[in-house]
Parts: structure tokens; sequence; C-alpha cells
């Protein structure tokens, strides 16, 4: 069968029946010109390998996307990453997003959230809501969430340590708004081995990390199946400084993991491996990236129908979504960074994401103003609604470099996989410091070539000017830190305590024996035990994780 007959059977199966559900968008694409933008362009000539390489979107191997209509049937989700001082002031900046034309929330907690620490503690003096929201119960969660819908809209959470308790008490919020927890949608990162290898904000050893996020897996199944369990990041390697080629191996190879864990525990890979979701770096290089995500979905498709034999089509897509480049912002001439953005916004789409967060112009000086959230927001909406690339699936496909660099990028990172199979896999590589090590080298290679000026960065190291101080930025008030004490205080002074202490025994216990931890995480929240309370439970049971140290 050629091609055309190839697209023509297609279009008549897989297409047809994805609008019967969900129709396109318009009912023609064109240019300006009048031409006509074809849902999807293949060669009308002979392409070796075209069926087993790249085939049609919504089909193995899913080279050119998941979804047989990709954004002629919707966009995808623009989601902003916001989060910062108290719950009301997060609660705020989230209204306004979504009153902006945002699709879907994307929560940032701060540190002492993210390490498990309670607003009082010690530990967070100083950190309180600056690098986003502090939650230290389920009453600060119901504040974030006050007047939000949370059957209608769909949130991103990024955490990792803490995410069991997070989602937990996400369910409960949504339980009191009266949406069932089989309504809720939405992810949680939960990938807590990119936080050993290039992040930092993990808790527990590896082992006792692994089962909570097992755990979480099997709850979520039956529980909340809308809910994506884990996002997989190689957001953070690539901040780290890996390159786009490790970015793509570690996170595969750390998705392994996790789908090895999972079996092991004792589900089949067709009931969990649906929900799992990935989370990618856009860079600067625009033609690698898209070739990057290109490559990193026809790898998982492989890996997971021939390694671990998943039959489910959903078991076998890679869902991402992406991120543009922090590591690449400049406090310098910050406005560059408007087309810094603007061109890895583009790369993502280009390459097929299913959702998108677009840093501000001003985030490598400080938190981004509402004026710089709304131009980062708005280089989504006009990459959208003005520039075309969104009428047809995959329009790069069968440029003969787009093509080569996705086999590239494909063979090299399956040599690093396979070097982290023979070492072990992907924790016990973590172990000896593996990747910690090539992304220390390749992160060194890349500030050298700056140094050297072999690499140009527009506005540091060549085309600088004088600058005036930045001037209108936003900073999170000490007072945020003393209020949320306060707050804090007064909850545990009328809260059932006596309660508390029962949910928290109960939640010791099943850590130490194999009850499966999330209803006993649920249980205390519910009662308003607090994220710091919870999180000394599980560093009591499962200890402390102390760092691999490479040089």
């Amino acid at each position: 069968m050629s091609i055309s007959e190839k697209k023509k059977a297609w279009q008549e199966t897989t297409v047809s029946k994805n609008i019967a559900k969900a129709p396109e968008r318009n009912n023609e694409f064109s240019t300006t010109s009048n031409i006509e933008m074809e849902r999807c362009f293949t060669p009308d000539f002979e392409y070796p390998g075209y069926e087993e390489n790249l085939g049609f979107p919504g089909e193995y191997p899913f080279t050119r996307g998941v979804q047989p209509t990709m954004y002629r049937g919707r966009f995808w989700t623009m989601r902003q990453y916001a989060g910062f001082g108290t719950a009301k002031e997060s609660n705020e900046r989230y209204k306004y997003l979504l009153q902006a034309g945002q699709t879907g929330l994307s929560v940032a907690f701060d540190l002492p959230t993210q390490m498990g620490y309670d607003s009082d503690a010690g530990m967070s003096r100083g950190e309180v809501g600056k690098v986003g929201v502090a939650i230290d119960s389920m009453a600060d969660m119901e504040i974030l969430f006050d007047g939000i819908p949370l059957d209608k809209v769909s949130t991103s959470m990024t955490i990792n340590s803490t995410a069991a308790i997070l989602l937990a008490m996400y369910i409960a919020v949504a339980e009191k708004q009266g949406v069932s927890s089989d309504k809720v949608s939405g992810t949680i990162q939960n990938d807590i081995l990119k936080e050993y290898m290039a992040r930092g904000t993990y808790i527990y050893p590896p082992k006792e990390s692994m089962r909570i996020i097992t755990d979480i897996f099997a709850y979520c199944k039956d529980q909340v199946p809308k809910w994506n369990t884990i996002s997989i990041s190689g957001y953070h390697i690539r901040e780290a400084g890996s390159s786009a080629v490790q970015e793509v191996a570690f996170t595969l190879a750390d998705g392994i993991a996790y789908v090895d864990a999972a079996i092991k525990a004792g589900l089949d890979v067709d009931e969990f491996a649906p929900r799992l979701a990935f989370f990618f770096n856009a860079h600067n290089n625009l033609l690698e990236e898209v070739a990057k995500f290109r490559a990193a979905r026809r790898m998982w498709a492989r890996i997971m129908k021939e390694r671990f034999k998943a039959k489910d089509p959903k078991s076998q897509m890679l869902r991402f979504h992406t991120q543009t480049a922090g590591c690449t912002l400049t406090a310098q001439q910050p406005d560059n960074n408007i087309m810094r953005v603007t061109m890895q916004a583009l790369a993502a789409v280009l390459g097929g994401t299913q959702s998108l967060h677009t840093n501000s112009r001003d985030e490598a000086l400080a938190l981004p103003t509402e004026d710089s959230v709304r131009i980062a927001l708005r280089t989504q909406q006009v990459i959208a609604y003005e520039s075309g690339v969104a009428d047809s699936i995959d329009p790069l496909a069968g440029s003969f470099l787009v093509e080569s660099l996705t086999d590239q990028i494909e063979k090299a990172a399956l040599e690093y996989i396979d070097k982290i199979d023979k070492l072990g896999g992907a924790v016990e590589a973590i172990s000896q410091g593996f990747q910690q090590k090539e992304i220390q080298d390749s992160a060194f290679a890349y500030q050298r070539a700056i140094e050297t000026n072999e690499l140009v960065i527009v506005g540091v190291n060549k085309f600088t000017i004088q600058e005036p101080p930045p001037s209108g930025l936003l900073k999170v008030k000490e007072e945020v830190e003393i209020f949320q004490k306060k707050s804090l205080a007064e909850l545990k002074a009328k809260r059932d305590n006596a309660r508390v202490q029962d949910t928290l025994k109960s939640l010791e216990t099943a850590a130490r024996g194999t009850d499966n931890l999330m209803p006993h995480i649920l249980d205390a929240v519910k009662a308003y035990a607090t994220l710091g309370e919870i999180s000394d439970v599980f560093r009591e049971v499962f200890g402390k994780h102390r760092e691999t140290v490479v040089l």
C-alpha cells in the first residue's frame, strides 16, 4: 500500500473516529493566500521507513503527534506557572490569568512546602512564599482554590517529595466544593529521581520515595482516573546544564525506572501507563528542540511497546508539558527575553506539546509582574491564533535537517539509556553519580563557550549597553512569613488535635507496614494535619537521603 493510500485509510478510520467525538476548530484551514493547509502533509513519493519511523498523528510510533487532529482540534493548554506569597495572593493571580485567557493552572510552591516544612519551622526562615505559594495545611489549599471550580479547571502542581500530601489536599478541597475525585483532572510532577540528579528538593531515600510514588499510581488508577500521576521531568535536568540528548535520555531512563517499580509493585502496565506524563524544556536551538520532542515521542512508544509489552496505545503515547528555558533568561536587557521565549514556545508547538508555560521577561530578576505574565501568555495566543503553525500537524516533518536531527538525537539518547541499563538502571546510576557527572560536564562546557565568546548571548557577551538599575519588580514582603505563622498557630489552636494525632499514628503504622499510604494521608489532611507534621512522620519512618557528592 502506498503512503497516499495509507493516509486515506488513516483519514477514514483514526481521524474520522476522533472528529466524531471532537470536531476540528474550523471546517477549512488555509493561508492568507487561500492555499489549503492539509491536516497532515505526507510525501508523494516512496519514502523508505516512513511507516515505521514517522507514521501518522495519533498512531504508533506517534512521531508526528499523539492526537489525530492535534491543534486543529484544539490548541495546547496554555498553563502559566504561578504562585507566590500567601494562598490569597496566589488565588488572585490565578483568577487574573484565567480571565486573561489561560486555560489551565500551574502551581508554584515555596521551598518549605517542597521540602516538607511548615512555615513556622526553623528551616523555613526567610523562604516563606518566596519562590512559590506557602501551603501549610488544607486550610491554605481551600483559600488557594477559592472560587475556582475544580471540575472545570485542570491543575498542574510542581511538587515532588510532598506530592502525595498536596494531591490529597487537592482531592479534599474538591470534595468540599462538591466535586468527587473521579471528576478532577491535572498533574502532579511527583518525579523524585530528577531531584536526586538535578534539583535537590528530595527528602527521603530513593527506595522509600519510589514506594510513595507507586502508591499514588495504585490509588489514582481507581479513585482519581483523570489525574496524571507523574510528570517525568527533563525540564530541570536541562536547567541544570544538560544537553538536549541528555535531557531526553535521562528523562526516559527515569520513566523506565518508574514503570519497572510500578510493575514490581504488582500493577499491570496498561493500568497506570496511560496516566504517565512528561515535562520538557524548550531551549534556544529551535530546530534541535523540535527534533528532540519528536525523537522522545518515538523512543517512548517503542520502549513501552517492545520493552514493557504495553498493548494500550495510550500507554505508548508520550504526552508532555513544556516550559520555556529559565536558564536562558538574562538579567541584562531583559526585554530580549521576550524574543527568546517566543522562539522557544514556537519550538514547543512545532514539536507537538500538549501544554505550555511561557516564562516572563523579568524572571531573571524577580518574580514576574502581572504585565510581564500577560505578555508571556499573549506570546502563546499570538502563536496559536496568528502564526498559522497550528493549522497543519507536524509541519516540519520531511525536512532533511529535522528528520536527520530526530534520528541522531534518538540514536545518541538510546546509547545513554544502554549505559544506564548496564549500571543497573536509573536509580543505581544516580547513586553512582553517573547522570550528575554528565550534566556537570555539559554545564561546564556550555558556560566555558559563553566565557570564551564561542557562544554569543545577545546583551551579555555581545551587543551590550549601559543599563539603569531595574525598577518596578515584584517583591514578596517579609510580612508574608509573619502572616503565615500566625494563621498556622490559629489553625492548630482550633482544630481537633486528638483527631490529628490519631490520623498521624495511623499513617505511621501504614508507613511501617505495606498499606497504600494515600488513604491515610487523605485522612490526615482532612483533619487539618499540616504538611510538616505528615512529612515528619515519613522522616521518622523512612529517614532522610544524603546526597552523593560527584566531582
